[in-house]
């Protein structure tokens, strides 16, 4: 699969296909698989694999066989595919190559075509009773986007994706948009100006219910506990309905997330799935125990603390950068790489000036090449040196930080994916 099939993560625009005829010609082969079980589908610019995360815990807390469909995997491929939290045994996705080989040479899917095709078949082969589907990119093309699900969940719109998506946050919005099925409600987790009439029109076209999450609830009170949790206060208008809610998610920008995902559990609710308040509180307190989510500011360190974020366009560094603001330290570290096709003028502007920078790249053909980097980075005044690994630039931080600096790990899924 790796060698074989074209992989957007690692090669970028030359893997991308502007249509659905390959995904749906392999559905049909398969017999629809998707069909045989429930599914909720997730798509936004960031935030949609932390939402897809939490709405798997706590369905399956609450009794309900659940499959996981997320992209990129971190550290192994079967990460993508996960029931009730295991990921799917390597003989199942051999099997699945080898006795269905002839119609894969012969319509050439993507990486990515093949893994959803994977993810159906296997959800349908272990009977889930319901499978959050994560959009890879986009929405209205992605191979996903065959499912009829009972419920949409659009987190936000940002710029990412701009060459495939548009270079208008309303046009990237129509393209997430295209999840959107006729009268399936749809939870939409943020507001912004330029986005929600484009949601409001396809709602009226659709006769389709939508939801603004950040209208239905907001968080009252945040704080973080001795023991590496997130918790919240919730309310819902003026009444506090979530009290001492904790997370053990720990960014900042979880408490966006959040919301989405109570108000999608409502939905959900709403037609007929049980999700008791101690399902729902216990499967948010051990997300990663439960799914298994790694690299959302993530500790892998102590004296010195570090931290890994799999931030990766506008949005996601901005939340980083708000976040690390909080950190006491003595002397900031930063490990930085990016991909080629990102707006990395935009986001290396973010990043602070008082940091000891660390420029490396990924071990894929897309990523920056780390010397590039450092040169655009000196014209932000942004300092350091430029590594030929992910490795050697961490263990580089490390031997220079003391005991109370602080080192963070990102700027792309990739550079995350070698540290763990």
């Amino acid at each position: 699969m790796f060698s074989q099939l074209p992989m957007f993560y690692r090669i970028g625009k030359s893997a991308y296909k502007a249509n659905l005829e390959t995904s749906l010609y392999i559905d049909n082969y398969f017999g629809h698989p998707h069909q045989n079980y429930k599914t909720i589908h997730v798509a936004g610019t960031n935030g949609k694999g932390s939402v897809s995360h939490m709405l798997a815990a706590i369905l399956q807390t609450a009794g309900y066989k659940t499959g996981l469909f997320t992209s990129p995997h971190l550290k192994d491929f079967r990460e993508r595919i996960r029931v009730n939290g295991q990921i799917i045994p390597e003989e199942e996705v051999t099997d699945f190559i080898f006795q269905h080989k002839q119609v894969f040479d012969q319509v050439k899917p993507s990486f990515f075509e093949m893994t959803s095709a994977l993810a159906f078949y296997y959800f349908a082969k272990v009977h889930v009773d319901v499978a959050i589907i994560e959009v890879g990119m986009g929405g209205r093309l992605d191979s996903t986007n065959i499912i009829t699900p009972l419920l949409s969940v659009i987190t936000n719109i940002g710029f990412d994706h701009t060459e495939f998506l548009g270079d208008t946050l309303g046009k990237i919005a129509a393209e997430k948009a295209g999840i959107i099925k006729n009268s399936i409600p749809v939870v939409i987790g943020e507001y912004h100006s330029d986005t929600w009439p484009v949601f409001q029109q396809f709602s009226e076209r659709l006769n389709t219910p939508v939801l603004l999450a950040e209208k239905v609830y907001k968080v009252g009170y945040s704080s973080f506990t001795s023991d590496q949790k997130q918790v919240f206060n919730i309310h819902e208008g003026d009444q506090l309905v979530y009290e001492n809610l904790k997370i053990d998610l720990l960014g900042f920008y979880q408490q966006k997330n959040i919301c989405t995902v109570l108000t999608a559990i409502d939905q959900l609710r709403r037609i007929g799935f049980s999700v008791q308040n101690v399902a729902l509180y216990h499967a948010l307190n051990n997300v990663t125990g439960i799914t298994g989510l790694q690299g959302r500011w993530w500790p892998i360190g102590y004296n010195p603390l570090i931290i890994c974020d799999t931030g990766h366009n506008y949005d996601g560094i901005y939340w980083v950068t708000q976040q690390m603001r909080t950190i006491p330290y003595k002397q900031l570290h930063i490990v930085i790489g990016f991909v080629k096709d990102k707006d990395v003028t935009s986001m290396l502007q973010l990043l602070p000036d008082n940091a000891k920078y660390y420029f490396t790249n990924a071990k894929i053909p897309r990523a920056l090449d780390a010397h590039e980097l450092r040169g655009k980075a000196l014209e932000y005044g942004l300092l350091g040196d430029s590594y030929p690994s992910v490795r050697k630039a961490l263990d580089a931080a490390k031997a220079n930080a003391a005991k109370d600096d602080f080192i963070f790990v990102g700027g792309s899924t990739f550079v995350v994916a070698e540290v763990l």
